[in-house]
């Protein structure tokens, strides 16, 4: 490094990096090549304008209207200025203007389940939603939970309401018109029934026309104001424990255009997501309508729920990517000491660690979303390999994302502690992802009920061979999968073992997702982050030897590309 000639270091402003307008899709080196793994090509193609339009924005203007509904909260107005009640939330231009890219240029929530969307003549897989989601969120992932919400709650309805529910409503679900959207909200959450689904307390008492009244709080309730939610509330009468919880679809307003019978209580005053209200609900003997059999509410609300956490996955995954490319962006500009900071060896060494979890998470939404495509076309054992990739994918990438967004930020040094710059938003949205849809503990336990109750882990070693071939490139990894099997097994009888088994089976389903890509592609550089995620996650090491030379220059070269 000594030989290299000196750079003199810019004075004043031109030391300050700054990637305001950074197409972003264009400055991910890897996304393009694996989407063509992913999407059928006729799809790609009609796509990739798109997504360039989106990369584009996501750095740009989207940048620049998430940090300004950042800055301006939502406001919970009770009356009308003649004092009238009428409850509504006041939302900053910026994050309607956030909403009409999202919900009605793009149709992020509807392409999944009509045709038309993009000017594309079918409803589109899952990878295409989540391609175009995991560009938007790396500008703005408040609005993400809406999005989420409103597309899962389609799907869910789609599964399990009655078909004149599903006429009904499924239409303003699904509207890129935003004056006759409906977006989708879920109201789980009560003050003793967190995750504890079975200490609900809110009732549900049947009425004559065949509606449900609803009684009771809910504590914390994202979009609160949505034209949709759907609730889970006791049943009068009914079983004790999760058979007396049932699915409940309540309107924002009734059939006959009169507001519901429930109030938005307070909005919470929220670390991160700053731009998307959340709120505590009272139900009033709201008017509800309910969904699929009565003692299988929370069966089929998980349904909702297992969507809402591959789309939780998705948006952890676009965060680190736009922590990353922020990283690299202020690396390959940033001038000290004579050197850029890219050609400093324990730079390289950090970003490179930034990289690594980033890109399985990436490799992991779409192997996932694969799985949802092949679930929802009724492929056999689809929905066992779906079912515990979704955990896997929540638990690993979400935690994971609170450490790279950290991270990455101390490469900006001072300026990224600062509110005018991306990261300290990154970093405050990144917590999100651990808590809600399930805390990290209760995550890893539902990947212990998928192994239990569906079979999935010889569907996941099934998929692995499949991904892995004679496993040549990776010999050590089926081997490691067999025990990490093995402690998800034994994690079933000794519950404190969760956690491992499920990082274990993340990180070795992610290398083997990476290889498989890395065949596919030619490319020996993310054959090489595969066996880095073995060595580094899942293999004992010696911490004190010296690894450094083990990662190719060429490696380098392509993962810190930006």
């Amino acid at each position: 490094m000594d030989s290299l000639p000196f750079m003199p270091a810019p004075t004043g402003a031109e030391a300050v990096p700054d990637s305001q307008g950074l197409n972003l899709y264009r400055a991910d080196p890897w996304l393009a090549p694996l989407l063509g793994l992913y999407l059928p090509p006729e799809l790609l193609a009609h796509l990739a304008p798109h997504l360039d339009r989106m990369g584009a924005l996501a750095g740009g203007r989207l940048d620049a209207l998430a940090g300004e509904a950042d800055r301006n909260p939502p406001e919970l107005l009770h009356r009308s200025r003649r004092g009238e009640d009428a409850q509504r939330i006041d939302y900053h231009p910026a994050y309607r203007a956030l909403e009409q890219v999202a919900f009605a240029e793009f149709g992020l929530a509807a392409m999944s389940h009509r045709p038309g969307v993009l000017g594309w003549p079918a409803p589109m897989p899952p990878a295409a939603k989540y391609a175009l989601s995991y560009l938007f969120v790396q500008a703005e992932f408040g609005l993400c939970c809406p999005l989420s919400m409103t597309d899962a709650l389609a799907r869910t309805l789609r599964r399990f309401g009655d078909p004149e529910l599903v006429a009904r409503y499924l239409p303003g679900l699904t509207s890129t018109d935003l004056d006759a959207l409906r977006q989708g909200a879920m109201f789980m959450t009560e003050q003793g029934a967190g995750s504890d689904i079975a200490a609900t307390a809110v009732m549900a008492e049947p009425r004559p026309d065949g509606s449900w009244a609803l009684t009771g709080d809910k504590w914390f309730c994202s979009n609160p104001d949505a034209g949709v939610a759907l609730v889970l509330a006791r049943r009068q009468g009914g079983a004790a424990g999760l058979r007396g919880v049932s699915l409940f679809l309540l309107p924002r307003e009734r059939p006959d255009g009169s507001p519901n019978a429930y109030r938005i209580v307070r909005l919470k005053d929220k670390l991160g997501t700053r731009s998307m209200a959340s709120g505590e609900i009272r139900l009033e003997g709201a008017t509800a309508f309910l969904v699929g059999e009565p003692e299988a509410g929370f069966k089929q609300m998980a349904d909702m729920v297992n969507a809402s956490r591959l789309s939780n996955g998705m948006r952890a995954a676009g965060l680190m990517r736009r922590a990353v490319t922020e990283a690299m962006f202020v690396a390959r500009h940033r001038i000290a000491f004579g050197r850029p900071l890219i050609e400093m060896p324990l730079m390289r060494r950090q970003l490179l660690k930034l990289v690594l979890p980033m890109e399985q998470a990436r490799s992991m939404v779409f192997q996932a979303a694969e799985a949802m495509r092949r679930s929802d076309a009724g492929e056999d054992g689809a929905y066992a390999l779906l079912r515990i990739l979704t955990p896997l994918l929540k638990f690993r990438a979400c935690r994971d994302a609170r450490r790279v967004t950290g991270d990455a930020m101390e490469v900006r040094g001072g300026c990224g502690y600062i509110e005018e710059w991306a990261d300290p938003r990154l970093v405050r949205d990144a917590h999100l992802g651990s808590i809600w849809e399930g805390t990290s503990n209760i995550v890893a336990l539902d990947v212990l009920r998928a192994a239990q109750r569906e079979g999935s882990l010889p569907v996941l070693r099934a998929h692995l061979h499949g991904l892995l071939g004679n496993g040549a490139a990776l010999p050590e990894a089926l081997p490691a999968f067999d025990r990490a099997a093995a402690l998800a097994e034994r994690a079933q009888e000794n519950p404190a073992l969760a956690r491992q088994a499920a990082s274990a089976l993340y990180h070795l389903t992610s290398a083997a997702a990476m290889a498989w890509e890395a065949g596919r592609l030619g490319c020996a550089e993310r054959l090489a982050l595969a066996r880095l995620v073995l060595v580094h996650r899942v293999l004992p090491r010696d911490p004190l030897a010296d690894t450094d030379e083990a990662v190719p220059a060429a490696l380098l070269a392509k993962a810190l590309a930006a």
